[in-house]
């Protein structure tokens, strides 16, 4: 939909594909779409022109076929992960008690809660921001979003009856961060991403035991 004012499209392309946006046409396009008066157009041109995420400037990321509304500082769900919701999809029975941790946004549980038909889905994160997140994605369906470290916040009755566990944990080691594109490093919550020292270290707390 074209905004209410007067655009110059290719200028705006030209500027974005200048700052390094692959993909500047939609850029440009999404952009043009969320501004609804010329200041707000330069606003959003410049904060992403400075790298900040796409996805933050709108609200929100496409993942799964759903809109998934994103934060300042909240992760953002990539394409990738979306091969973790066919992974999830294909090895679960019938009304499975599935908990998706490390849940970000909570597009992966969204994306699951339309694809399964649990019994009992839940999210859980750390970061205060992701959860308020998740919560506002998960508004209306079937799941509950706890706030915590990994399984501590989930109802005792749930430990050791969960069918599915899934989590797109942080992997990046503690030295790497810093290589990390600036878009991530300076813009995403340092706990979605600090894998620790190997990258590992959260992966192997998430074994249910």
């Amino acid at each position: 939909m074209a905004p209410p004012f007067p655009t110059d499209r290719p200028a705006l392309v030209r500027r974005l594909r200048t700052a390094g946006c692959v993909y500047a046409e939609d850029e440009a396009d999404l952009l043009l779409a969320a501004a609804d008066t010329p200041a707000a157009l330069a606003d959003l041109t410049e904060r992403r022109v400075a790298g900040e995420p796409l996805e933050h400037l709108l609200g929100w990321a496409e993942f799964c076929g759903l809109r998934i509304a994103v934060a300042p500082g909240v992760f953002v769900p990539r394409g990738r992960t979306a091969l973790l919701v066919e992974a999830a999809a294909a090895v679960t029975g019938p009304a499975p008690a599935v908990v998706d941790l490390c849940c970000g946004s909570g597009a992966t549980t969204v994306a699951l809660a339309h694809r399964l038909a649990p019994r009992w889905l839940a999210a859980a994160d750390i970061d205060p921001a992701a959860v308020a997140c998740a919560r506002r994605n998960l508004a209306g369906l079937a799941a509950e979003v706890f706030e915590g470290d990994l399984f501590a916040p989930l109802p005792e009755h749930w430990r050791g009856r969960l069918d599915l566990v899934v989590a797109n944990a942080p992997y990046v080691p503690t030295d790497a961060v810093a290589l990390m594109p600036a878009e991530a490093r300076l813009h995403e919550a340092p706990v979605a991403l600090d894998g620790g020292p190997d990258g590992l270290a959260v992966l192997r707390r998430q074994r249910p035991g």
